[in-house]
């Protein structure tokens, strides 16, 4: 389907080239990833009717490799229970739900909504639909929903894993400003477990989109803990807009315990654009990676970004691991290693001295490539790098060294006007200790993908620069700065 598609689309205005878009209309939250017979699946809340929010459906697209993608036809659409919000899929490998005849298939775990009856107030019921063909076609469960509870508005977003220790499902629903605990046997049948989330973290908008998996601590299986994340809406009084945060801690089967203070908060991401991020279930345990990518846009603006034809476009899939560091045991991510199939053209340096005026990339123009670079400090109080880059339009990527953050700065990125809070410097709150300082980038057309100091540091940013702004600079301020290595790769289109 790919080669059809390409003839009309995927080169439109600020279009990216290497990260999942639709084809056309509306996109938001990654919905139902699961792998299953050599295939990802990525489901997607999709309206195909308009390039704005709107009824729900899961739109749902196929890929070998997490890099090229194969559109399918609408997963789930709206029925009697109402529009299809967010979920998970998972493989029934010993048919618990009894949907599969005694073998193994994919079940849809997800939110109904619609209002109450005779009234106005929002209904969110949790619902299952599963499917017997690699996940070409739906049958929604007779006995929808499964799930229902009266006395909380905002109940959505299941997702849901086997428990190996209990024998059990465990699904993790977003209740207002609190994550919801339940478990079961059969898929169908749910029994409430525990509650978490009350004075624990940012409240500062509702809780969605939540995720609960384990992961080793510095590559040792010996030392596992539990890693909840949690997606906070826009609150109009603060600047951030939507994010997602994440607790690290235990989980029993029943509970999960923060090991942190309640106070402490842990953002994945420092940039701006990168919402509702969920990861794949049943990767198999050989490949052994946790992955998981995120809706690229915000909910400040996400309606009235400047695209046309489509909306939005999903993160680089990343793989998430803990690591020790001087605050505590912190997330890292870094880019997916299928992506390196994409590179192309190669221009690279070593051991050179940075000074102001020295720009390295002069010869260089490409809005759609991939830098790998370290740095050693040395006298400058700011290095980094200008890309899609003209006249008086730049973005600005960069470490400053006297505050220790990487940052990333649109204010001159280009189109902004669409909205307010668009434009601006954006700053991660930890930096590194050491002498050596580390980026990997990702630039493609609309958007900048920022991995700092191994996966540290993580920023995204949509940016909307003219086509023709594809010069790049490497830049130093006030002194100089070793520059150890640097690897520039232009990437190729994933649709062409």
């Amino acid at each position: 389907m790919n080669n059809v598609i390409e003839k009309q689309n995927y080169i439109e205005k600020y279009r990216p080239q290497f990260h999942f878009s639709p084809e056309s209309n509306w996109m938001n939250d990654p919905n139902g990833m699961v792998y299953y017979n050599g295939e990802y699946h990525l489901f997607y809340q999709y309206h195909p009717n308009g390039t704005t929010w709107g009824p729900m459906h899961w739109g749902h697209a196929v890929s070998k490799d997490l890099v090229h993608w194969e559109h399918l036809p609408i997963g789930l659409a709206p029925d009697e229970h109402g529009m299809i919000f967010s979920g998970s899929a998972v493989v029934d490998w010993k048919d618990s739900s009894g949907f599969f005849d005694g073998k193994s298939g994919l079940v849809a775990i997800f939110t109904h909504a619609d209002t109450y009856p005779d009234s106005n107030r929002p209904r969110q019921r949790q619902s299952l639909a599963y499917s017997k063909d690699n996940g070409r076609t739906w049958v929604k469960y007779e006995g929808n929903p499964v799930l229902t509870e009266e006395s909380i508005t905002d109940f959505r977003d299941p997702k849901v894993f086997w428990h190996y220790e209990t024998n059990k499902w465990i699904m993790v629903l977003a209740a207002g400003q609190a994550i919801r605990i339940y478990t079961s046997k059969n898929l169908t049948s749910w029994d409430f477990a525990s509650e978490f989330g009350e004075g624990h973290g940012s409240h500062q908008g509702v809780w969605e989109c939540p995720d609960l998996f384990q992961l080793p601590v510095d590559g040792n299986s010996g030392q596992k803990k539990w890693v909840l994340f949690v997606s906070i809406g826009d609150n109009p009084s603060l600047q951030e807009g939507s994010r997602t945060q994440y607790f690290i801690g235990n989980f029993d089967g029943n509970t999960f315990v923060n090991d942190n203070s309640p106070e402490t908060i842990l953002w994945i991401d420092h940039g701006r654009d990168n919402y509702a991020g969920v990861s794949w279930s049943d990767v198999p345990a050989e490949d052994g990676r946790r992955i998981y990518i995120g809706w690229m846009s915000n909910w400040r603006y996400a309606n009235v970004t400047p695209t046309k034809e489509w909306r939005s476009a999903m993160t680089i899939p990343r793989v998430i691991a803990l690591k020790t560091t001087d605050e505590g045991i912190r997330l890292i991510q870094t880019p997916i290693r299928e992506i390196q199939g994409l590179r192309n053209e190669n221009t690279s340096f070593r051991n050179e001295v940075v000074v102001p005026g020295l720009n390295l990339l002069s010869n260089v123009e490409n809005n759609t490539f991939e830098i790998i670079a370290e740095f050693e400090i040395g006298s400058a109080t700011e290095f980094g790098f200008k890309v899609c880059k003209q006249n008086n339009e730049e973005t600005i990527i960069g470490y400053d060294v006297e505050r220790k953050k990487f940052f990333v700065d649109r204010t001159k990125s280009g189109e902004a006007a669409f909205h307010e809070s668009f434009a601006g410097k954006h700053e991660s709150t930890q930096g590194s200790q050491n002498t050596r300082i580390k980026f990997h980038v990702f630039v493609d057309r609309s958007s900048i993908e920022l991995f700092g100091n191994d996966g540290e540091s993580v920023m995204t940013d949509l940016i909307f620069p003219k086509e023709e702004n594809k010069q790049m600079e490497l830049f130093v301020k006030n002194g100089e700065v070793k520059l150890h290595s640097l690897e520039l790769y232009i990437l190729k289109s994933i649709w062409r």
